[in-house]
């Protein structure tokens, strides 16, 4: 998994390595990463690197420092390198001695560079920028590439509540924050330079494609459409019919088990995936491994019935959707289970669960839901977080927002459940789900055009890259 440490975790890491190497050393690394990094943007962007030139943007403390360090050793690869400095008395005095000896300037805006280095604020830093900050970074026009995270944003939280850095690029030190996922549009490309820090287990972490491929249920050789899972979906109502077909139609694709529906949109399941066994009543479903209830299902007597009775077995549960509504009404319905529940709330299901909006910090808000509730908790969004009791918080970065349209939800949690019929780990399939989610809609998004712009798409284009999606990730997880 990749891990993504919060500010205290990478202080502690520092301060232990500061004991270990020579005094300079960790930002030496850093600023020779740094530099590395500009070069090549410069090469990629401009076609060369001897005669660009880029400005700094220097703060006080260690980002300023090690922007400066990295301008000094740009200078001597050719670049023009000009420093603008926020607070001349703070700045880092061995650094802007260095960029002085190695021909750097001193000026005060930012002038016309190739590109600009956003040194201003670094993970000590809270708030948004101040004035002077604000007016140099509104004036750049050139690609800016951040050091350690975009000036502005929260390093713990992602929240921007002001002016902030929008990053083309941003270079971590060390160490991935949390803010490289949970406010990627203002970091945007990340790369990371190791500086030799020795990091606990993560608790906010994402699983690698390669490993979701690896461990995506595939039929044995010994296997039957029993021993793979069974899965039970029950969605849909008259009202709402396409829900049944899309939530349905995600789990038949997700594994190669077998799909039991319930509900009132049985003759449009059916009609679109023949091979889905159906029936009227969850009692005369016959047996499944895990449910999934609530897309379009209703919130009156009748479906909360119908959700009272899946949830009083003991067989793993995927609680979405209308589902939702009717817990937030009444959460003694989910109280005291033993047996796996997982609840996929978007931001305004979550303040009905809870009474309150996520808020900046969305990291805390799923875990204290997970652990007062004791259920998995998938809270939706570009940067969609798991969280489950005593366990590492899981974040999904979708590398765009492709699957914002209506039914997609539906998608997802078909394919959750799937997962959990195949006995997979609530947080992983959770997880996992959301990684091929995410995949699908960016694939269909590109489907007509891979090389050039994307395109809106709806959730039946996702569904049927779902296979594709998961294909690719195999392909990485056994490659």
């Amino acid at each position: 998994m990749r891990g993504y440490y919060p500010v205290d975790a990478v202080r502690t890491a520092e301060s232990e390595l500061f004991g270990r190497v020579a005094a300079g050393v960790p930002m030496q690394r850093a600023a020779y990463g740094l530099a590395n990094v500009v070069a090549g943007e410069l090469r990629e962007r401009t076609g060369g690197v001897a005669g660009r030139s880029v400005t700094l943007l220097v703060g006080s403390g260690d980002n300023g420092g090690d922007a400066l360090w990295a301008g000094a050793m740009l200078r001597r690869r050719g670049v023009a390198v000009s420093a603008v400095l926020l607070s001349p008395e703070r700045a880092h005095a061995l650094g802007l001695a260095a960029l002085r000896r190695a021909g750097g300037r001193i000026r005060e805006d930012v002038g016309s560079p190739d590109l600009v280095v956003d040194g201003i604020v670094g993970i000590s830093g809270h708030g948004s920028l101040r004035p002077r900050a604000a007016e140099l970074v509104a004036a750049v026009d050139v690609p800016i590439i951040s050091v350690d995270l975009p000036s502005g944003v929260d390093p713990d939280t992602g929240a921007v509540d002001g002016p902030a850095v929008r990053a083309d690029v941003t270079v971590a030190f060390g160490a991935y924050k949390p803010v490289h996922a949970l406010a990627a549009p203002w970091c945007g490309r990340i790369e990371l330079v190791p500086i030799g820090l020795r990091l606990p287990e993560a608790e906010l972490a994402a699983l690698e494609p390669g490993s979701i491929g690896a461990q995506w249920p595939v039929p044995g050789p010994y296997d039957d459409k029993y021993t793979q899972g069974v899965t039970g979906i029950c969605a849909g109502s008259a009202t709402y019919p396409g829900a049944a077909v899309l939530c349905t139609g995600a789990a038949v694709a997700a594994t190669s088990g077998m799909v039991r529906y319930a509900g009132t949109g049985a003759a449009e399941v059916l009609a679109n995936f023949p091979e889905v066994i159906a029936a009227e009543t969850i009692s005369s479903t016959g047996r499944v491994q895990a449910w999934v209830a609530g897309p379009g299902a209703g919130t009156d007597d009748f479906a909360r019935e119908r959700l009272s009775e899946i949830l009083a077995t003991d067989l793993p549960v995927v609680v979405d959707a209308d589902a939702l509504t009717l817990v937030a009404a009444d959460p003694t319905l989910i109280a005291g289970r033993t047996a796996p529940t997982v609840l996929t709330p978007h931001a305004g299901e979550f303040a009905r669960l809870t009474g309150a909006d996520p808020g900046p910090d969305r990291v805390a808000s799923v875990r204290d839901l997970a652990e007062k509730w004791q259920v998995t908790v998938l809270l939706k969004g570009r940067a969609t977080l798991i969280a489950a009791p005593g366990r590492p918080t899981l974040i999904n970065e979708a590398g765009g927002s492709w699957a914002a349209t209506a039914g997609a939800g539906d998608v997802l949690s078909g394919v959750i459940g799937a997962l959990l019929a195949a006995g997979r780990d609530p947080s992983w399939a959770a997880a996992a789900a959301a990684r091929v989610h995410a995949l699908a809609a960016n694939l269909a998004a590109y489907a007509e055009s891979p090389s050039g712009p994307g395109a809106p798409i709806s959730a039946s284009p996702l569904l049927q890259h779902i296979r594709p999606a998961i294909q690719t990730l195999r392909s990485y997880g056994i490659g």
